[in-house]
């Protein structure tokens, strides 16, 4: 069975940071592309960051020296580093794993920054 947990989400004062851990099973591994989304409350899902199966980074311009995302092959785990936390940050966070034609999602997991 395919799953994607994610975990680490919180309520955090701006400025502060949370780091956020994506465990895959099944037969997720590190051929597959994954990545970090968001929906904020009132817009659409975007893009926040994916690592590449080579281990190449990329990163939505408004997190971009702030997100660090990782991956852990021995875990199968992903993770994503938020550092300098803005309140427009604020959004659910879902993990994402694809490899050809096939996508996977995670629950998702709230991040919610406010003082």
């Amino acid at each position: 069975q395919v799953q994607l947990v994610e975990s680490g989400g919180g309520l955090v004062q701006p400025g502060g940071s949370l780091r956020l851990a994506c465990a895959a099973s099944g037969i997720i591994d590190s051929r597959y592309t994954m990545g970090w989304y968001r929906r904020a409350p009132g817009k659409q899902r975007e893009l926040a960051a994916t690592i590449f199966s080579g281990g190449s980074t990329n990163y939505a311009d408004s997190v971009k020296g702030r997100f660090t995302i990782s991956r852990d092959s021995a875990k199968n785990t992903v993770y994503l580093q938020m550092n300098s936390l803005k309140p427009e940050d604020t959004a659910v966070y879902y993990c994402n794993a694809r490899f050809a034609l096939v996508t996977y999602w995670g629950q998702g997991t709230q991040v919610t920054v406010s003082s």
